[in-house]
């Protein structure tokens, strides 16, 4: 990681190296509901902390340097699946037929309340990722998998790209072919990891 290098050189020349990233547009700059991410030197955190308060809310993420830019990367795909997720959404209820033509602005303030429902999920299987054990209890990955083959034969129906559905039903496919058919969807974490095998 550069920013380590760059924390290394900097210790070695007497000198303190907080790294940052900015999660926001120019825009979102001195506003605090904008994530402002820090880490490494935490003198310097500490030391700075009036000026980086200036730019917006900051995050100490702690003092291993390369952590804000790891952060920022997972959070950006994190972000791109979110919206091409939405996208997708947008496009399958704006299609011609039974129930379409809905305009953006109106999936949108159904999608928001969704997203809270989402948040529930996220943090209701954190704590299993972290345990490695996944429990299915009433949204099991069978349930999953049966659900997405409706988003993708309604997505072929409308005319929307059906590349995202498919994606989902195959990595869950693969985990109840797998044997793990009655777990929660945080179970994929394991087919999603460099070796796409379960740990």
């Amino acid at each position: 990681m550069h920013a380590r290098e760059t924390a290394n050189w900097a210790q070695q020349h007497g000198a303190e190296y907080l790294d940052g990233v900015i999660m926001t547009t120019p825009s979102g700059i001195g506003k605090p509901d904008y994530l402002l991410l820090y880490s490494g030197s935490q003198a310097a955190f500490d030391g700075n902390r009036g000026t980086l308060c200036a730019l917006g809310e900051p995050m100490n993420l702690g003092t291993d340097a390369a952590m804000a830019s790891v952060y920022d990367t997972a959070l950006l795909g994190l972000m791109w699946g979110t919206l091409t997720g939405w996208l997708h959404g947008v496009a399958l209820m704006g299609a011609d037929g039974p129930g379409g033509n809905v305009t953006a602005t109106a999936f949108t303030e159904v999608a928001n309340r969704w997203m809270k429902t989402v948040g529930v999920f996220m943090n209701t299987y954190a704590p299993h990722v972290d345990a490695g054990h996944y429990p299915g209890d009433e949204f099991t990955l069978h349930l999953h998998h049966r659900t997405m083959n409706i988003l993708a034969h309604a997505s072929e129906l409308r005319g929307v790209m059906s590349g995202l559905p498919e994606l989902l039903t195959e990595l869950t496919g693969r985990a109840i072919t797998a044997g793990h058919g009655n777990d929660s969807y945080a179970r994929l974490v394991e087919f999603i990891r460099k070796d796409g095998s379960p740990t």
